[in-house]
């Protein structure tokens, strides 16, 4: 049977000098044969050490039982700050906790049922620009899997639709804004000056970071003046408020436990900024690497759609429906197994500690690796093979809560995580219902490892529409 893709590691660890000329395109790039067999790397970087956890007990320590002791790293929040300002994905200790909680809410069970309607609306924009190519000889699925999720985070969370020209801008920012980020980490890394970092990727950066906050803050001012509104005693603007479906009204009635405040203008933005990166690029991701495998194991494919139709010809597309999709729903975990879109975690050690005999000092870099754990031949069987079945089975070489976070673990682990999987089922429902799709010839998607793990040459495939 067909491997799917992944990159092929070099025999041995590359030199400094050889990391830091040629392994910015990709942090997959820098991972070699033995990277996948370990339970615990060091690597040793100017003035800096890094630690790659793989263990199922050390990585419980550090993102379970010792959070605090590994704190979100520094480095990441530098990054980021441009486009997430001091958001839940960023901050650390008290002020985390205190924006979690006010976020928490907007993300319950009942409310992400509410949100479907939103959902299958941006999914019926999706379908009706498909069908626009349907005599098209090829079909790159990555920018279209990018709008539908992007336009669900727009419908679902602010009330926007995402039209063609304001998607083409923000979308094109974000590209260039993922591009650079991993340039601007090993300048860090390898502690460039600070003149170079913020030389032509650092401004490119906040370029991107500026067009893509811009966008959001228009759609968020007058809904923020009208909770304002709502808060000052005005019933029209109260009742407005709490008639919206959207989760941005949660977010707008919020308040914080001890101050009893709102979020403020600026605050808003950044979670809501820190959402749309989330909420669209990582299920985009992973929706593409679904449609890349149900293209190279056709067999599998026409389980899933015999699935979609056996389901759909008994009740309307519905939440309901979804949870009767099993095989559409696996599909979807083997692909974040496989392709987890955020696939390396990043700590520091707040204080000296030791693991596996290894002394780690203060301030240390601590990354825990979805990727490699995902694909390391002691957690799992057939690691690099597509089998979306194992997980009805259930036989698996260790625990799932100890060897499969495609949404992290502990305390911070994906507030959406629930919202992503209900999206995924409902587009991945779509597409199966409607296309036979097939993988363009000769074409071999290239993972690459940036804030996400994507394709660098897009998701080409040949769409057939089915009777």
């Amino acid at each position: 049977m067909t491997c799917p893709v992944f990159p092929k590691p070099a025999k041995t660890k590359a030199s400094l000098w050889k990391v830091f000329l040629t392994k910015h395109h990709s942090w997959l790039d820098a991972l070699y044969e033995r990277s996948y067999g370990m339970k615990m790397g060091q690597f040793n970087l100017p003035g800096l050490r890094l630690y790659m956890i793989n263990q199922p007990e050390l990585v419980r320590r550090v993102m379970v039982q010792e959070v605090e002791q590994f704190p979100k790293h520094k480095m990441l929040e530098d990054i980021l700050t441009p486009l997430l300002g001091e958001s839940i994905f960023t901050t650390n200790g008290s002020r985390w906790q205190a924006q979690r909680d006010m976020l928490d809410p907007a993300f319950k069970h009942a409310r992400v049922q509410q949100v479907f309607g939103l959902m299958l609306d941006a999914t019926t924009a999706m379908s009706a620009r498909l069908k626009q190519l349907d005599q098209a000889p090829m079909v790159d699925m990555d920018p279209e899997i990018t709008y539908v999720t992007a336009d669900i985070i727009f419908r679902t969370i602010m009330s926007a639709k995402l039209e063609p020209k304001q998607a083409s801008r923000i979308l094109a920012a974000f590209v260039h804004f993922q591009a650079e980020s991993p340039k601007l980490a090993l300048l860090r890394m390898f502690r460039m000056p600070n003149w170079l970092q913020r030389s032509l990727s650092g401004r490119k950066q906040l370029q991107a970071a500026r067009v893509i906050r811009t966008t959001i803050e228009d759609i968020l001012r007058p809904r923020y003046g009208e909770a304002a509104a709502a808060r000052a005693g005005c019933p029209q603007s109260r009742a407005a408020l709490e008639g919206r479906q959207d989760i941005l009204s949660s977010l707008l009635l919020a308040e914080d436990a001890s101050s009893g405040e709102p979020f403020s203008f600026d605050e808003i933005v950044d979670q809501i900024s820190m959402l749309f990166l989330a909420g669209h690029e990582t299920s985009a991701s992973a929706l593409s690497w679904s449609l890349y495998l149900l293209a190279l194991y056709p067999e599998i494919q026409q389980d899933a759609h015999d699935e979609v139709k056996r389901v759909l010809a008994e009740q309307p597309l519905s939440v309901e429906a979804l949870k009767k999709m099993v095989l559409v729903r696996d599909v979807f975990r083997e692909a974040l197994r496989l392709y987890p879109p955020v696939g390396f975690l990043v700590r520091q050690c707040a204080s000296a500690t030791e693991m596996r005999d290894k002394k780690m000092p203060r301030g240390a870099s601590v990354v825990v690796s979805p990727w490699l754990i995902h694909r390391h031949q002691d957690f799992w069987d057939n690691p690099h093979g597509f089998d979306p079945y194992r997980f009805t089975r259930g036989q698996f070489k260790t625990p799932l809560h100890k060897s499969y976070l495609p949404f992290g673990a502990g305390p911070r682990v994906c507030i959406g995580a629930a919202f992503a999987q209900q999206e995924a089922s409902l587009i991945l429902a779509t597409l199966l219902q409607d296309y036979r799709f097939t993988l363009v010839e000769d074409f071999v998607p290239e993972p690459v490892g940036r804030l996400t793990i994507r394709s660098a040459n897009g998701m080409k495939l040949v769409l057939s529409r089915r009777e």
